[in-house]
């Protein structure tokens, strides 16, 4: 575990309630795609988020902070990036990481801002392994909440092993795409999970009802399923 004192480099409003934040840390770093950080409020208080960066790159660290007067919880930690702008962060945490020795199909699954998890596992896995075969499904409430799918198309447009698959809640009439939930999405698009390595990014409640559905209705192996909220569920 490493203490930083972070310089906090760009603030973007990328929706109303998301901001992409980007940290130059004063001294060395690593982590493995997929884990999180913990910023420093004081001694008592340390707040996860999931870093969007990848591994390979050192220079900065990207995080997504979905904030608004619903979450007082990140918005406080999006008032001191504004007010002070740096950060003390402790990294790396989490067990849910890329498993970069395996070779089975990735299915990596966010919802809103879980999507940060997954485009770190995503970069890396197309970095090290780019014929590996990957899905990639991101659900939203509402199209706006997709707010990196551009990336994302455009990825896939270069590689032809990613699939991406957006999935809107609430899609108005210029929405093309999959309706309904992420979770439904999959269970349509697979008849067995049984092969597959699976990251999953989002609410709690969807994280338990995604292991106890693929496992049960699709056969998928808990051992081959990751996801930092599995530890709280």
């Amino acid at each position: 575990m490493t203490t930083l004192s972070c310089k906090v480099t760009s603030v973007e409003a990328i929706t109303d309630t998301v901001f992409r934040v980007r940290l130059l840390p004063s001294a060395p770093f690593s982590f493995r795609a997929g884990q999180y950080l913990m910023v420093v409020m004081d001694e008592r208080d340390k707040r996860p988020f999931s870093m969007a960066s990848i591994p390979m790159e050192k220079n900065f660290i990207e995080l997504h902070i979905g904030a608004s007067e619903l979450n007082l919880y990140a918005m406080a930690v999006m008032e001191r990036i504004l007010k002070e702008e740096s950060l003390i962060v402790d990294i790396p945490y989490g067990d849910a990481w890329f498993r970069e020795e395996s070779d089975r199909p990735l299915i990596l699954i966010a919802g809103g801002t879980g999507f940060s998890y997954t485009r770190s596992i995503l970069l890396t896995a197309l970095a090290q392994q780019p014929e590996r075969s990957i899905s990639f499904y991101w659900g939203g409430r509402e199209r706006k909440y997709l707010y990196d799918l551009a990336e994302l198309e455009s990825l896939a447009s270069q590689h032809t092993n990613l699939k991406v698959i957006p999935v809107v809640e609430q899609p108005d009439e210029h929405w093309h795409g999959r309706a309904g939930t992420v979770l439904s999405a999959v269970l349509q698009d697979f008849g067995s999970l049984a092969e597959y390595d699976i990251y999953i990014a989002g609410r709690f409640e969807m994280a338990k009802i995604a292991r106890e559905r693929f496992c049960n209705e699709r056969g998928a192996l808990v051992a081959h399923m990751f996801s930092d909220a599995f530890a709280f569920i």
